[in-house]
């Protein structure tokens, strides 16, 4: 994914001759490195995002970003201006044309970056940025080409290659005596629950997990990046738990006497500001493959476990095949945390239609019985996020992507652009709110280009409505750039898709979902 410009000409100008790269030309570098996060999501392969030099890369930061923090490999691949003027004007704010220190501005936020000053390291360094994007906690990496580089004739027998060193990597192993611990915590907890998070999937483990509850049946609270791990109806999934989670969900967590969270960060949104509020009466083990990660929450972790979580579900795994948990000692607690979800079902009589308006979480609880075997949907942020999140119901193989560390808007769109390539060109849903759409409304062209058949939905909030929520709680209900009368102000999207060449539907009641939605989600084309 990315933007041709001057500094990166030569990149591709060389892919096109070679012929056996496509590359997928977005509107905007960050609409790039979003793609490039969802295309990992869906099929598991790292790939890249080509931007140029100065705004081109600078552009690309916000996706970067997001990558960093939702732990998600990806390439970026810079153009730059020529090494004579980058050493001529290194101690300057720029170098020649557009030139400007990349690397040094995404050091932060990059496993791995890099400036090729020697042609004959061109490839090594790329092949080395691949390797260090998915091993370990994966990330993105940023490889920095100046024009004269990309344009030298290196003959194939002087190009250095990378090798792995000679030590094998392996997959960091849970220590035996934490486990031991571990499993005697499970045994003799009255209320254990498991928490589950994205590392999960990228330690590419969530196959186990159903194999596990069966050997070790406790209720299991699932993480937003990780929702899409077990399905909805899996007996022992007690949903999302945190500040915007579900009702049940925390009075699972917060009754709990054992929380184990496994390749779940406990971040802020999840455990809330205030340690002492948080599951009270259980003892926390948290399982992570990146130490740093136990820092924050060591005033309230009991036992931190430092492992992969393929190899910590596999071990955890083998010693509960060995010797199932006898079900009778949590079929009490499991029979309370199911009245809690009785009592607080995702979508209650607090949802009902109002003045009109369609409840945005009953529409997604609804789409959710229209959605196809192993259909991807994305979301962007605000009502999309929230409402999308809360009243999803997923089935089995079916996958929920959207960015929960950083949460920027506009993600939406570029998400579903990288899932549809990923599955050749499969049919996308994606979530949208009529504010964020604005944020990467040019790339419905690269939809539009690609013939992708996403599905995309746009809720109408006239304007920012998480932002109306903040204002109505904190300012007495006194908005400020928030709608139309307050200084923002949305299009109509119906104007939008006839100029996009995009057909449009309008859903303002149940008659029109009801009689419009099989066609939508039929359609073999952009909606």
């Amino acid at each position: 994914f990315g933007i041709i410009g001057s500094a990166n000409s030569h990149i591709f100008d060389s892919i096109q001759k070679l012929g056996f790269t496509e590359i997928i030309c977005v509107h905007h570098e960050q609409a790039a490195t979003m793609a490039m996060q969802s295309y990992y999501r869906a099929n598991g392969q790292i790939t890249a995002a080509l931007v140029t030099a100065g705004g081109g890369s600078s552009n690309a930061i916000t996706g970067v970003m997001s990558a960093w923090a939702d732990s998600l490999p990806g390439v970026v691949i810079s153009g730059q201006e020529n090494t004579r003027f980058i050493k001529q004007m290194d101690g300057m704010r720029m170098w020649g044309i557009q030139g400007y220190d990349s690397t040094d501005m995404v050091r932060k936020i990059t496993k791995y970056q890099s400036r090729i000053f020697d042609s004959s390291l061109a490839v090594h360094e790329l092949e080395k940025a691949f390797h260090i994007a998915g091993t370990g906690r994966p990330g993105p990496v940023w490889i920095d080409y100046p024009m004269d580089i990309q344009g030298a004739q290196v003959a194939s027998e002087d190009l250095s290659r990378f090798t792995m060193p000679k030590r094998t990597i392996h997959r960091i192993k849970p220590k035996v005596e934490k486990m031991d611990d571990l499993e005697n915590l499970l045994r003799n907890s009255k209320r254990p629950v498991f928490w589950l998070g994205h590392g999960i999937r990228l330690a590419d483990a969530q196959e186990k997990l159903e194999p596990l509850l069966d050997a070790c049946p406790i209720p299991s609270l699932v993480s937003w990046a990780g929702l899409d791990m077990l399905a909805e109806n899996h007996p022992l999934n007690f949903g999302q738990a945190g500040v915007y989670g579900m009702r049940a969900g925390n009075f699972v967590l917060q009754n709990a006497d054992l929380v184990v969270t496994v390749g779940n960060r406990m971040a802020i949104p999840m455990i809330g500001y205030d340690h002492a509020e948080f599951a009270r009466e259980a003892k926390v083990v948290q399982v992570d493959i990146d130490p740093t990660e136990f820092e924050k929450v060591e005033d309230i972790t009991h036992l931190p476990i430092i492992a992969d979580a393929n190899e910590f579900l596999q071990e955890l795994l083998r010693r509960f095949e060995v010797s199932p948990l006898d079900a009778s000692n949590a079929h009490k607690w499991v029979k309370t945390c199911e009245s809690y979800k009785k009592r607080y079902p995702r979508v209650g009589p607090e949802h009902q239609d109002t003045k009109g308006f369609m409840n945005s979480y009953k529409f997604v609880e609804k789409l959710s019985e229209y959605f196809i075997d192993n259909q991807i949907i994305t979301t962007d942020t605000g009502t999309a996020l929230l409402s999308g999140h809360e009243s999803i119901k997923l089935k089995k193989g079916q996958r929920l992507m959207t960015s929960t560390g950083l949460g920027e808007m506009g993600c939406g769109l570029p998400a579903a652009i990288g899932a549809s390539f990923a599955t050749g060109k499969g049919r996308v849903l994606s979530l949208n709110c009529d504010g964020g759409m604005m944020m990467n409304l040019q790339e419905l062209q690269t939809i539009v280009h690609h013939k992708l058949p996403i599905k995309i939905f746009i809720f109408n909030n006239d304007g920012y409505l998480m932002i109306k929520h903040t204002q109505k709680n904190l300012f007495n209900g006194k908005y400020s750039s928030v709608n139309a009368n307050t200084g923002v102000s949305c299009p109509n999207y119906g104007k939008i898709a006839e100029g996009f060449g995009i057909q449009y539907f309008s859903m303002k009641t149940w008659d029109d979902f009801e009689w419009s939605i099989r066609d939508v989600m039929d359609a073999k084309y952009p909606i």
